[in-house]
This record gives structure tokens, sequence and C-alpha cells, in this order.
């Protein structure tokens, strides 16, 4: 379908003339040629783009890679042409989250930070991909703005925005071979991403050929995914998920099913994939609260599709793609995830105790142990922790760790290049009912940790192993192995894993016992 005009407006409306104006508004200002004023020639440089300094580096925001229109396989943007101002970040993609910041379904752009625009630099490359899933997130977040990475590490960081949720994972093959992409579009953005940092990155001062990818949540999710794509073959060299993994994906029935599901809650026919294609953009983000059929919840999960052809494999089931196993890898996971969305200040939690902890934990556990039994093992195991404390160490090992656990112990059984794996335990100093909860390692990583939305504190100990962390995954980046020197590598059956905590420290296998629990029952992948 056609790209909307341009016109200037607020991104906070979610109407349709003014959601993507302010999308529209945004892409422009990337992309109208700058002006040859004697200000605009002192800014910075590089390629075709001129520039702010951010943190003491370079900055180059709201770089155009690629285009698409709606449920099409984006083509990559132009190399050459006139010069362009990169000052300010594109609009992220349609969503119902983050509703104040603005969004459009033309939002395929990327930033850069460097330390120096000078292609006889060939500084490592850091491209991270954001986390919400394959539904919601942005680059634009405070924490995981690349300045403090870039100078403090002396790297090239990348960050990468791309289509999500319906318009980048809606599966709709069954309507002929003009989608047959679709399932995968996200994913095959992210490719296009890739492919313009090799082909561009040397004139920010980066080395195309040490290219790192590491994201976190479902941007680890994402990597793990292109780990099996053929496309990304030999696009990243080193790769770093953080609470992140995607062992299976989806299956076509499975997706079809949930794109029924969306085109219902629309209002559309099941066979009407042109009123899908051309319905207003704000009705399709409408649609994306429909209750998923195959988990039997809401909201409706999009995420990447056995299609046989851009994924012809799951990404590490029954093993690790033989794609992946030549990539040095980080797999890392914080020590209670499900702090940062089950609130123990909220409902869920409000009159936990032994009578009710099992029927609560049915409610969030993804492996289907029953949940009763889960918590008199936990209660025997643990006698002195509190129902909160199995609460949370319950909800996060029955959820989403199993997954790093056997990404991890599959490429240690194929032979893959090492692999490292962490586990961030360091509490909260800002808030202590969330101890060491999902997203609380990105400021550690980013060096953000005086940022809006980060809960490391800025004291000594945050400081120090934002430092420690920097260098490990710098490391990767730079030399195909972390700059910890007392990381040892995993492999069975030690399990040697990092604990990022007040003092880091290496442990092998160190929450063995709940590893061996949850592996009694078969793990399934959420959302496939």
């Amino acid at each position: 379908m056609p790209f909307p005009p341009v016109e200037a407006t607020s991104g906070a409306d979610l109407s349709r003339r003014r959601l993507l104006a302010s999308g529209g508004a945004i892409a422009a200002a990337s992309l109208v040629p700058a002006p040859s004023s004697a200000r605009a020639s002192k800014a910075p440089r590089a390629a075709r783009y001129q520039g702010v300094v951010d943190e003491g580096v370079l900055a180059f925001k709201g770089i155009r890679y690629a285009r698409a229109a709606r449920f099409a396989r984006a083509v990559p943007e132009p190399a050459q042409g006139p010069l362009l101002r990169a000052e300010s970040f594109g609009p992220l993609c349609l969503q119902r989250a983050l509703s104040d910041q603005p969004q459009s379904e033309d939002c395929l752009f990327l930033n850069v930070w460097t330390p120096e625009a000078d292609a006889r630099a060939r500084r490592a490359v850091m491209v991270y991909f954001h986390g919400g899933a394959y539904t919601t997130g942005s680059v634009t977040d405070p924490l995981t703005h690349g300045g403090r990475l870039a100078t403090q590490g002396d790297v090239v960081v990348v960050t990468v925005n791309h289509r999500l949720n319906a318009l980048g994972y809606a599966w709709l093959k069954p309507f002929g071979a003009r989608y047959a992409d679709s399932g995968n579009l996200g994913q095959l953005d992210l490719v296009l991403a890739l492919q313009w940092v090799r082909e561009n990155i040397a004139q920010f001062g980066g080395d195309p050929a040490r290219v790192m990818a590491f994201g976190q949540s479902g941007g680890g999710a994402k990597i793990a995914t292109l780990m099996a794509m053929p496309a990304a073959k030999g696009l990243f060299h080193s790769a770093a998920t953080m609470s992140g993994q995607q062992v299976q994906a989806s299956g076509p029935a499975h997706a079809w099913a949930r794109t029924q599901a969306f085109m219902a809650k629309l209002g559309l026919a099941p066979g009407d994939v042109e009123g899908l294609r051309t319905l207003p953009v704000e009705r399709l983000v409408e649609g994306l609260d429909a209750r998923d059929p195959v988990m039997g919840s809401g909201p409706v999960y999009f995420g990447p599709v056995l299609d046989m052809t851009n994924l012809p494999r799951h990404p590490f089931w029954p093993d690790a793609a033989p794609q992946s196993r030549a990539i040095p890898m980080i797999l890392g996971n914080t020590r209670e995830e499900t702090r940062a969305f089950l609130d123990p200040r909220g409902p869920k939690l409000q009159g936990l105790d032994w009578e009710n902890l099992g029927e609560r934990l049915g409610r969030e556990i993804k492996i289907d142990l029953d949940p009763v039994w889960v918590a008199e093992q936990y209660r025997t195991h643990f006698p002195d922790w509190s129902p909160e404390q199995v609460y949370y160490a319950a909800t996060t090992a029955g959820r989403s760790w199993p997954g790093q656990v056997i990404e991890a112990d599959e490429r240690a059984k194929a032979g893959a290049t090492a692999t490292w794996v962490y586990q961030l335990d360091r509490p909260s100093p800002v808030d202590p009912l969330r101890g060491a909860a999902h997203t609380d390692d990105i400021p550690y990583v980013f060096g953000t940790i005086d940022a809006p939305g980060s809960y490391s504190g800025t004291g000594p100990a945050a400081r120090a192993l934002s430092s420690a962390m920097m260098r490990a995954f710098t490391g990767l980046a730079k030399t195909g192995r972390p700059g910890l020197a007392d990381w040892t590598a995993y492999a069975l059956p030690e399990r040697a894993t990092m604990v990022f905590d007040e003092t880091t420290r290496l442990e092998n296998d160190p929450r063995r016992w709940q590893r061996e629990l949850w592996a009694t029952a078969l793990y399934v992948q959420p959302g496939s």
C-alpha cells in the first residue's frame, strides 16, 4: 500500500491522520537535505549523513535503512544520494504501548554512535535489537542510547527499529504467494539492517568484519531466530542475548489461527485480506488485544513462523541450528525475571500465603507441572523461604529461564564455538522489592545507570558492575570472547555461570535444583 502523506503534527494523538503524520514528521527530519549553512558544515558527518554530538561521541539518528509497504518485504534504501540530516530518532513501529512517542508504519530506521567517523578506525560494531517480545518496544528508550557504550567501550553502537506485531509477523501465506514472506517480515527487516551495517559501517569508523548482535528479551529472541535464518548467515560474528531466547518458532497452523482471531477482532471476514491490507492503521492497532486462540488469553501473539523458506527450522530444537554453531555467544538471564511484570505491590501478590501459592503459580508458569506439587517441592527444599520468594523463583524458573538453559546445553552438545552464561543477581538498591528483575541488566551493559528507568543506582557497586558487564560484552565484540579473563566457557556437566552481583564470581550450575525440577516436564516456547 502507498505511504501516507507527511504532515507535521503531534505524535500523542492516535487518530489515523495524527499518528501517521507524527511518524512522518520525524522521518522527514531524517530525510530532508541538510542546509548548506556555516553552522551545518561544522556538524559531524559520515557518508551522506549529518549528525550531532551526544555523550561525547558522534551520533547519527534516524537513518533510514529500508522502506516497505504493508505486509510486503522491505527493500533497502539506496546508499548514494544527497546529504541528509540524521539528528533525531525515527518513528517506532505502531503498537499499543509507548503511545506518547511518534509511531508509524514507516519505521525502518537505525541509529549510530561512534567515537569517530573515520574509515581507518575499524572499531568493533555492536548492533542492538530491542525487547518487547515481537509486539512492542523501541530503541528510543534512554536506557539503550549508545553514547556511553561507544565511548567507554571504544566501539561503534548501532540500534535498530523494525516492524512489530501484525505488521511484522502476521501469517498471511494462506492468502497466496504474494504474502509468502509474511510471518517473518520483522526478522527480514533486521536482516536488511545488518546488511546496511555490513555495507556502510566502515564510514562511521566500524569494522564490518567484527559485528556483534545483542539484544534484551524479545531482542535476544530475535537474534536466536536469526541464527537459524539463511538470509542472516555471515551478517554478524558474535552474539549476546539478555533474558531472550527462542527455542521454537510458531508453527504455521497456530500462526494462521492467530491471524484469523486478529481479523475477527477487527470485524473482517476470514478471507478479506484486501480489507486487512487497506484498513486504517489505527484499526490494526485496536485489533492487537484480540484473545490468543492458542494460549487462551490476550493479547494475541505474533512472532516468527516456521515457513520453511525464510525460517526452515526451529532455532534450538531439536538441536542448535548448524548455522549458529560457529558464532561465539553470551547467554544471560536475571535471577528473578518476573518481579518486573508481576508487581510485588499489585493484586497478584495481595494475600499470598502457603495455602493459595500453588493456585497462583498455576496462573503464571508456562511449563506444565502441577503447581501445587511445585510449591510443595520448593517449600521442602527451601524451608527458610517465604511464599513470595518461592513465587518469584518458581515463576521465573517455570516460565522463560529454561529456554536459556536449553540453548546453552544444545550449543554445548553440538560442540559450538564457545558459549558463556551469566546470571544477574544484584538486587536493585533503588527498589528493594524489585530484586534482580527483567531488564535490569540493560543499564549495566549500556552504561546508562543514571538514565530514567534504571533500577541500578549510581553508587560504586553499580559503577563497578557496569564496568564489568561492559568489558564482558565489548570484549566479545572485539575478540570473540568476553573481556573478563576469569569467565570460563559453558560446558557440560559443569555449566559454569558468571554471577553478576555486588561482587562478580563464577559458579557451576548455581540453580541446579531448580533446573532439574523444571526439566522433568517438556519446555514449550511461549507463543509457539
